[in-house]
């Protein structure tokens, strides 16, 4: 049996990176499974299929849908990274990255099952 822990905060961003928790994070972000820990890509166009394995691997009974914020300004997500996501059944919502910081701390307050990956700004 797996015991939930309290999902961390997004307290603060920018300045390239997040205060989390209390804690500054340097650099892009992934909260999975309640645990924040560094995310590869820097940029949108840095961001694969590969960089949700992870997610992928929970699939969709653990994660529900991932949001993704790609920085400063909304765009879309690479085509591939949405079929990946698709096909494990799993959603995908793209929004600027601070939007996606304020979006997180109320949906992991509500206790939804998503996986926030975050562009540092």
């Amino acid at each position: 049996m797996t015991t939930m822990r309290q999902p961390p905060s997004i307290d603060a961003y920018g300045a390239g990176g997040f205060r989390v928790s209390g804690e500054r994070r340097e650099g892009s972000l992934l909260i999975l499974l309640d645990e924040a820990t560094s995310w590869r890509p820097r940029a949108l166009a840095q961001i694969a299929p590969t960089d949700f394995d992870a997610v992928i691997a929970l699939g969709p009974r653990e994660v529900e849908f991932v949001l993704l914020g790609v920085g400063l300004k909304a765009a879309p997500a690479p085509p591939a990274v949405r079929q990946a996501l698709q096909a494990a059944g799993i959603g995908l919502e793209v929004m600027d990255t601070a939007t996606a910081c304020r979006t997180y701390n109320v949906l992991a307050a509500e206790g939804r099952r998503l996986a926030c990956a975050l562009i540092a700004i």
